[in-house]
């Protein structure tokens, strides 16, 4: 069917390029390229012998010119970006340049910043379409998979849709004392910023961590959840017919918030950098340093995760409330890919947002959300590639 470029080989790339491979009708050809080239030799060692033919290269993703001459090379049909959010926009200007279509799994975040929207790639819109190519922005779980479901929710349950809770709860346990499960500087730089959520139509500021609730998790049980900012809240409430008011939460361990907290406080987690021993380090890059490396989590860690929305709205004139989720074992993907729950929720979506547009199933040339295409052919992958979704026409809501 086609041939796809996989840039990255971290956690969520490892995934992703298994889940091509079980789908070797559509992913005929991959290549995977990364700064450091041994991690895609060493992914292609291990899954080479299958049908789907599989090449490795070298490249500097904050580079257009560099990815520019690699995507000319392998001429793929589609570029998956699996890479840091900080090169969306370099990554982007390449598929510009070569005409090809782009997929990623988090939206663009200035490395100076730590503030994540989606103006930057919505400014790509009309040069998309000119050169008649897709950007698929948000691919993974949250951003991606809860994007379907509001588009799945939208299409089959509900006239209108007037809120959305979003919840993320990982209950799997690594046993270090403090560890993050995907990049520690993307991970502490989300939960250190301000919460925020959309009401209204109006973004509501919220201190961090400042808004708790408990929810109990099917399947897992009752948890702490904190609101934060999420980058899906901006787009899905342009997307989503009648939203009034939008939130997103994640769980985390008293344990997890104690050490953040003391991290915080003696400027750990900082981006601002600082002088030391004639050089600039910036701390929470040191941090990211001294951390486990979040792939090497998978073989310690046990439990579930769960993600999902809780959707009220109406349908016929009556009120009426949805819950579709996913519950993951982390053990369970570990023994499938050799990777954790966190990586799985992300990697094979971005496998399955890939195969929509090298099936033409999705086809729409533009930048676009995930949630502005056809839910059900997504749908349908997840059941088949390892990612079950449940639903409820009774949940409990959260205040």
């Amino acid at each position: 069917m086609g041939k796809a470029l996989i840039i990255g080989a971290g956690g969520v790339a490892s995934v992703c390029v298994h889940k091509c491979c079980q789908n070797s009708d559509v992913f005929e050809e991959i290549c995977i390229a990364s700064r450091t080239k041994s991690k895609c030799d060493a992914l292609k060692e291990k899954l080479s012998g299958g049908k789907t033919k599989i090449s490795t290269a070298q490249v500097n993703a904050d580079n257009v010119d560099e990815l520019t001459a690699l995507i000319k090379k392998f001429k793929p049909d589609v570029v998956i970006n699996l890479a840091l959010p900080y090169q969306d926009l370099t990554i982007m200007d390449a598929c510009l340049a070569t005409g090809v279509n782009y997929v990623d799994t988090a939206n663009y975040e200035p490395p100076d910043t730590a503030k994540f929207e989606y103006k930057w790639q919505w400014a790509y819109r009309e040069k998309f379409e000119n050169a008649g190519i897709t950007a698929l922005l948000g691919s993974g779980f949250d951003p991606g998979v809860t994007g379907v479901f509001s588009a799945y929710a939208m299409k089959h349950e509900f006239d209108e849709i007037n809120y959305i809770d979003i919840l993320d709860c990982n209950a799997g346990d690594h046993g270090y004392p403090f560890a993050t499960n995907f990049n520690p500087e993307i991970n502490i730089r989300e939960v250190s910023a301000k919460g925020s959520y959309i009401e209204n139509g109006k973004w509501v500021e919220t201190e961090p961590m400042e808004i708790k609730r408990v929810y109990n998790f099917p399947m897992i049980g009752e948890k702490d959840m904190y609101l934060l900012h999420h980058e899906e809240l901006e787009s899905l409430a342009v997307n989503i017919k009648g939203i009034k008011r939008i939130r997103f939460f994640m769980t985390f361990s008293q344990s997890y918030l104690t050490h953040l907290k003391c991290l915080q406080n003696v400027g750990m987690t900082s981006i601002e950098p600082i002088e030391f021993e004639g050089k600039k380090i910036v701390p929470l890059q040191f941090l990211k340093a001294v951390l486990p490396d979040p792939a090497s989590l998978g073989p310690r860690t046990k439990g579930k995760t769960n993600i999902g929305c809780i959707f009220i709205g109406k349908k016929d004139g009556k009120d009426k409330k949805y819950y579709l989720y996913n519950v993951c074992d982390h053990s369970e993907c570990y023994k499938e890919v050799g990777s954790q729950a966190v990586s799985y929720t992300t990697g094979v979506p971005a496998m399955i947002g890939a195969s929509m547009l090298l099936t033409g199933k999705w086809n729409k040339p533009g930048v676009h959300n995930i949630e502005e295409f056809d839910p059900d052919p997504f749908m349908e992958e997840l059941n088949k590639f390892g990612l079950p979704w449940n639903e409820s026409y009774d949940p409990d809501t959260v205040e």
